[in-house]
Order: C-alpha cells, then sequence, then structure tokens
C-alpha cells in the first residue's frame, strides 16, 4: 500500500497501447518487486506506448524477482541500488549513462519502514532510528535520485513518484509511512519548482489503498480493502492499470505544462469525509 500497488491477485491487467505516447522515450524504473507491482504496471505501460526501460532493484533478494520480468520488456540496463548510499545512487548512474545518452523519465515507486513501526501506537513504535531509516528510503530518496539524475535529464522530461492518501490524514498503523508520504508530497512540489528552471516536470499519483508486497506489512489492510469499495464515490476499488495510465499522462507530452501536482487515483476517496451509515 505504501506506493498505491495493485487490489487484484494475479498479475497486473494492462490496458491496449493508445498510440506510442512515450516513443522515443527512455525511462529508469524503480521499485518492482514483482509482477503485481504499480512500478511493473507502469514499466509494461510506457512498453506499450514505445518508451526504452531501464530497471533498478534492491539487492540479491530482489534482483531474482526483478531480472526476469525487466527482460522481458528488453530492459537496457538492470542495476542493483541502494537509494540510502549516495555512492549506490552515483554508480546507477554511471550504469546509465552507459548504455543512454540522456534518461527522459524517472519513476520513484520506493517506500520503506521497519515492519515493526506499521502496527501500534505512533509514539511507541516510532523511534528515532524508524523515523531516520523512513524518511531517508522513502522521502529524501526521490531527491537523491532527481539530483543525480539532472544532468542526464533534458528539458521536458519528468519525473513521478507515488504517494498515498495518509500523506493528508491519519490511517492508523501507516503511522511514519504516513509522515514520509507527506514529507515526499512536500518534497514533489519544491523540486517541481526547482528543475523547472532546467524544463524538467515532477509529479506524484496519490493511489488508493490496494493489496501488493508493500501493503502486506500493514495491519488491518484486508479489512481496509474489503470495506474500501464501498465508501468511495465510485463504488470500487482501483487496479494498477489505473496507475499505469496515470503515469502514462504524467510522463508524455500530453502533460507537458503539469508539474508540482499530485494527482488522486483513488476512485475519489480523497474527497469523502463521513460515510453514511445508513
Amino acid at each position: 500500500m505504501s506506493n498505491g500497488e495493485a487490489n487484484v491477485e494475479g498479475t497486473a491487467r494492462v490496458a491496449p497501447p493508445l498510440g506510442g505516447l512515450m516513443k522515443g522515450k527512455r525511462a529508469v524504473i524503480t521499485g518492482v518487486a514483482n509482477e503485481r507491482s504499480l512500478a511493473w504496471a507502469i514499466a509494461q505501460a510506457f512498453h506499450q506506448e514505445g518508451a526504452e526501460l531501464a530497471f533498478t532493484y534492491a539487492g540479491e533478494g530482489m534482483e531474482k524477482r526483478v531480472r526476469p520480468l525487466a527482460e522481458s520488456l528488453g530492459a537496457k540496463a538492470i542495476l542493483d541500488l541502494d537509494v540510502s548510499s549516495d555512492d549506490d545512487v552515483d554508480a546507477t548512474v554511471a550504469g546509465i549513462r552507459a548504455v543512454w545518452d540522456r534518461v527522459d523519465v524517472v519513476v520513484h515507486s520506493i517506500g520503506y519502514a521497519p515492519r515493526e513501526a506499521l502496527a501500534g501506537r505512533f509514539t511507541d513504535v516510532t523511534t528515532r532510528e524508524v523515523w531516520r531509516i523512513t524518511m531517508d528510503v522513502s522521502a529524501y530518496s526521490l531527491v537523491a535520485l532527481a539530483r543525480a539524475f539532472k544532468p542526464l535529464m533534458p528539458p521536458g522530461s519528468s519525473l513521478v513518484t507515488l504517494s498515498y492518501y495518509a500523506a493528508e490524514k491519519v490511517v492508523r498503523n501507516y503511522n511514519v509511512m504516513g509522515v514520509a508520504k507527506a514529507a515526499l508530497e512536500c518534497s514533489t512540489r519544491y523540486l517541481a519548482d526547482d528543475l523547472g528552471l532546467d524544463g524538467i516536470r515532477v509529479n506524484a499519483i496519490s493511489a488508493g489503498p490496494v493489496k501488493t508486497l508493500a501493503a502486506a506489512g500493514i495491519r488491518g489492510m484486508r479489512s481496509m480493502l474489503s470495506e474500501n469499495a464501498d465508501r468511495t464515490p465510485l463504488r470500487r476499488n482501483i487496479e494498477q492499470d489505473d496507475v499505469a495510465r496515470a503515469a502514462l499522462y504524467l510522463c508524455s507530452d500530453l502533460a507537458k505544462n503539469v508539474t508540482g501536482e499530485v494527482l488522486h487515483v483513488d476512485a475519489g476517496q480523497n474527497v469523502v469525509g463521513v460515510v453514511s451509515m445508513e
């Protein structure tokens, strides 16, 4: 749920192509965990629309999941990336430079908090170390990637990150991840203002609650999903493809004058206050 991923069992459902929206673009995709990841749905959509792709993964264990998926889309590079290390970030950019002379899109789909911090009272489980780790990996990583990739990104390129409604309102047990998502959204606006000088756009997608590997660590997720559909204006949960298409819009020329936005893709959940008890 921290990255706003899919609510359905099985692999991502990919919609028919829209007509080459990403033809000629080169995109770096971070945060793929498995075939149900939002980042994977975005990668598939970009590929369908003509983009060349490069992928990152976090550690040897994740490589076993990511590499076969990335290779199935003809990835130009598949690189290990620890976003908490500036040296690792720089090495990843160097790896991308080895295959591309520019990057048109960076997809930031990275969020992490220690599991013990995602259940219980916020004051009890949010230690200084939990705060440091969560903010570093989940929020500062966007700034680190933006700074590192900026020299490779020409005017008209874009970054997009994935957020969640807990950045705006309390979602119990989401705890410090909600605070990190708030920092991520605020960073999106500051980066948009700063990188606008270089013609680079920065946006975020706030996706509704969905079932993913990341969501497995959130207590009460199963019941949230079962109840959520009835509480949204559209009376349904979202799917991976909903967010993938939003990313296509934000990272294509359709959104050439859209930056600093947090686009809600949540079946309207964010507009609802008190739910009727009828």
